[in-house]
């Protein structure tokens, strides 16, 4: 993430805390984001120089006019002017880290060997949001390799409590062992 794209990001998540349309632009950077990385050539052609500039805000405008709010479109046109477009999916990590944060959201990420049943993903949120104080959006991850337990990250914090992990504890123990 570069200095410009999060300040960008930060820029329009400030505009949009403002006025009070975060939750509603937040929406829309996630449907942007996901078409941007479904049809990355898009971006290509609208960052194409051999075309005009005006074509290609053009191009922009009537792609997204009625779809999206018009400080999100502006904002993409100013990407755009400014050849940052790629930067695109930076500014909206920005942007919804900026909101999560004003609304007391975590993200976490929960890996294990086996999928989690509904019950065990419920019981895992709701031990997590007493811990961490805040509401939790909690993602999951299969990864044979942690062969049982689990591994949670939640707010640059690891919570390692997998064989694989324990069994890397005990071998860095035994190697520490002076005999």
């Amino acid at each position: 993430m570069t200095t410009a794209t999060s300040l960008y990001g930060q820029s329009l998540y400030d505009l949009a805390a403002e006025e009070g349309l975060s939750e509603e632009i937040l929406k829309e950077m996630g449907a942007v984001d996901s078409i941007f990385r479904e049809n990355p050539d898009y971006i290509t052609l609208l960052l194409e120089p051999s075309i005009p500039r005006r074509e290609r805000l053009g191009l922009l405008e009537e792609a997204f006019k009625d779809q999206l709010h018009p400080y999100l479109l502006n904002f993409l046109m100013i990407l755009l002017e400014n050849s940052m477009l790629r930067g695109f999916s930076s500014c909206f990590r920005t942007f919804r880290s900026a909101y999560y944060k004003d609304h007391g959201i975590a993200e976490a990420t929960v890996t294990s060997a086996i999928a989690l049943t509904d019950a065990q993903a419920d019981s895992l949120k709701a031990k997590l949001e007493a811990i961490s104080g805040k509401s939790v959006l909690l993602r999951q991850k299969v990864d044979s390799s942690v062969l049982g337990g689990l591994r949670v990250e939640i707010e640059g914090k690891l919570l390692d409590g997998t064989v694989m992990g324990r069994l890397y504890d005990l071998r860095k123990k035994v190697s520490e062992t002076v005999l």
